[in-house]
């Protein structure tokens, strides 16, 4: 949906906004837009719907005619030059789409959106391939270092559906490829763990009895001399879940500067290269409105080569 911050718009509510709540949907469609602004805005009652005034809480219906008032935004964050590079590396990793989905092959080193790292991420990239395409949000995150199948919903509908297969727990399979420190031992075997954040680190997580709950299925698919390839299937989708759960078993993944060994990955990174997190999420599988999606992302180049080294 294209919104001029510099004069009041006027939106109709479709099915991909129905039953969203107002506050959310002026979060949604103006991404770069504080906040507390939007609460005021709403608050002052400058936004209407159907020419009143309404709550936060207030919960869109089909028909519903939103007037959004001039809401200024500095031209500097406003205005994003995505590199072509970047555009041209999206468009060729698209995997899968339909009227449902999209799904990407998503390199390491882009974030899944904007932040602190980059003032774009996959989604910004993704809207700006498909400028035509009236909604695009993304299902579930991927780490910045981490790549891999991502999934992106085409309608509110879809994402409401994907949602709740993945609160569902086994309704969405995700896979990953990962190769850790060490010869596992322990065979194909499912592990749970209580995380949570470590105080004062807003991002890294520990194992702690107060965490929530996190469980993981470990198939080892290869071992070499020290170290294990490994298939990982999650059953929860905590913050930086494998990789925390790992490092507590003591086979850390290899270029993992948080939880990692700094030795083998040293090692790794002058010997073979390797400059990254040896994370990829490589299978995605789910039924959506009677179809059966099986999505794979083949390994990147840079994670391969190191493997056939070791042959």
């Amino acid at each position: 949906m294209p919104i001029n911050p510099n004069q009041v718009n006027l939106y109709t509510i479709s099915e991909n906004e129905f039953n969203q709540r107002i506050d959310n949907f002026l979060l949604r469609v103006l991404k770069k837009v504080p906040k507390s602004k939007i609460y005021r805005v709403i608050r002052k009652g400058e936004v209407r719907v159907n020419k009143k005034r309404i709550k936060p809480e207030y919960k869109l219906q089909i028909g519903d005619e939103v007037r959004i008032p001039p809401i200024k935004i500095e031209a500097s964050i406003e205005s994003v030059d995505i590199p072509k590079k970047w555009i041209d590396l999206i468009h060729k990793s698209i995997i899968v789409e339909d009227d449902n989905i999209i799904a990407i092959n998503k390199p390491s080193g882009l974030g899944v959106h904007s932040g602190s790292h980059a003032p774009y991420g996959l989604i910004e990239i993704l809207r700006q391939i498909r400028s035509d395409s009236s909604y695009l949000e993304l299902v579930h995150r991927l780490d910045l270092e981490t790549s891999g199948v991502v999934l992106i919903a085409k309608s509110r509908v879809v994402l409401q559906e994907l949602h709740q297969l993945l609160r569902d727990g086994h309704k969405i399979e995700k896979y990953y490829t990962t190769l850790v420190k060490g010869k596992w031992q322990r065979g194909k075997q499912r592990l749970s763990h209580r995380l949570e954040r470590q105080n004062n680190q807003a991002q890294k997580v520990k194992v702690s009895n107060e965490g929530k709950a996190s469980t993981s299925i470990f198939n080892p698919k290869k071992s070499y001399r020290d170290t294990t390839l490994m298939e990982v299937q999650i059953l929860t989708g905590r913050t930086h879940q494998i990789r925390t759960q790992l490092a507590h078993l003591k086979h850390p993944i290899i270029g993992d500067s948080m939880y990692g060994d700094k030795h083998i990955n040293e090692k790794f990174a002058q010997k073979y290269g390797l400059r990254r997190l040896f994370l990829h999420a490589s299978r995605m599988v789910f039924e959506l409105k009677g179809k059966q999606y099986e999505m794979r992302a083949p390994l990147p180049k840079e994670l391969n080569q190191v493997l056939q080294r070791f042959s």
